[in-house]
């Protein structure tokens, strides 16, 4: 017998609350089981994992001997493919639990799909989370419709409980890309970061955010025929990462921002704009600068952007003193002190849905 299965596992804090689910169909798209885990608190990678595992578990018990799994994180579907090694001790036995039971059926195909494909599980997921407990759906009864108590549920699901899929843009180490991720991991983000996009191969950032066991892409203008091709492919991975919001830590190209995007892509700068911002004022440009002026503070500001440099509403702004035997390494310090601060504070308010833009002011509800 042939088992399509769907598989979903979300952490809302990453650790934090954590569900892992499945739908199992026929070969003919007949429902036949559907389920989702209430895990306490675990990671997203631990949730993925766990779904997984229990498909096939729930699979053999159904008389399974051909199964095709999908799932919409790709780093899962990579590991199990043999492309990406599995560094994590956490993920490491779940990793082999799930491939000892591939082994039992006669056929057992996995493939990465987009999270718009993969809505049932994703459902059951943030409905066993909103329950802090497992929730089932019963196989679709003659006339094709699952019973009244699951459509219920379904209905009671909200968007917004879901952790918003944010897709960080780097340039260099990625500092501030941990800073967010640690926010998450203690759980005062409602957030997941679900791909890394980087506009250079070699710099930290791309490896810190693979031991991270975060999804990481990258994109070289260079490799690029113009900025029209260069910011078609960044829009293309975001898209398929099903990206919620763009943050741009330390990212240093520009791009054209497609419209879906609009008031979605945030950046941060480490000075109060709109001064000492534009082309060419990023890294210590800017703090040489704020120090040649005699300015007595300085600060960071977090703004919407725009298709040019350092434009578009702020968000929020932190401001730090600038003292007399201030050097720019010095003064980045206390800057970036400030940035740890700003940014997640920035995203939360995205989060909780509480910021509204118009002309170029951005109001906080």
């Amino acid at each position: 017998m042939r088992v399509v299965i769907h598989t979903d596992g979300g952490s809302r804090g990453n650790p934090g609350p954590a569900a892992a689910g499945f739908v199992l169909d026929d070969a003919a798209g007949h429902r036949l089981r559907a389920r989702a885990f209430f895990l306490g608190k675990a990671t997203n990678n631990v949730a993925e994992y766990t779904a997984v595992v229990r498909a096939l578990e729930s699979a053999r018990e159904l008389g399974a001997t051909d199964v095709a799994i999908s799932s919409d994180s790709e780093l899962l579907v990579r590991q199990l493919s043999g492309q990406y090694k599995v560094k994590s001790d956490l993920i490491r036995p779940l990793f082999e639990q799930v491939n000892a039971l591939r082994a039992q059926f006669s056929r057992c195909q996995i493939r990465h799909i987009t999270r718009d494909k993969n809505k049932d599980a994703d459902r059951l997921v943030n409905e066993a989370l909103d329950a802090g407990g497992d929730v089932e759906e019963g196989p679709a009864d003659a006339a094709g419709e699952r019973n009244p108590q699951a459509k219920a549920a379904s209905r009671r699901t909200s968007h917004a409980s879901r952790p918003v899929r944010l897709g960080v843009l780097i340039s260099g180490g990625g500092r501030t890309m941990l800073n967010i991720l640690d926010r998450i991991d203690r759980g005062e983000l409602n957030a997941r970061i679900v791909v890394v996009i980087s506009s250079l191969s070699t710099v930290a950032g791309v490896e810190r955010a693979r031991n991270a066991g975060l999804l990481v892409k990258l994109i070289r203008k260079k490799d690029y025929a113009d900025i029209d091709a260069f910011s078609a492919r960044i829009e293309e991975e975001l898209r398929e990462a099903d990206v919620d919001l763009v943050v741009q830590g330390g990212w240093l190209c520009l791009w054209r921002i497609p419209p879906q995007y609009e008031n979605r892509v945030m950046n941060i700068h480490p000075a109060l704009l709109p001064s000492f911002g534009g082309k060419g004022m990023w890294g210590h440009h800017v703090h040489e600068a704020v120090l040649a002026a005699g300015c007595k503070v300085s600060g960071c500001t977090v703004h919407f952007c725009t298709n040019e440099y350092d434009k578009g509403p702020i968000i929020v702004q932190r401001v730090c003193p600038v003292q007399d035997d201030d050097t720019p390494d010095t003064l980045a310090d206390r800057v970036f002190e400030q940035e740890c601060i700003a940014y997640p504070e920035a995203i939360r308010l995205f989060t909780e849905d509480r910021l509204h833009v118009e002309g170029n002011q951005v109001k906080v509800r």
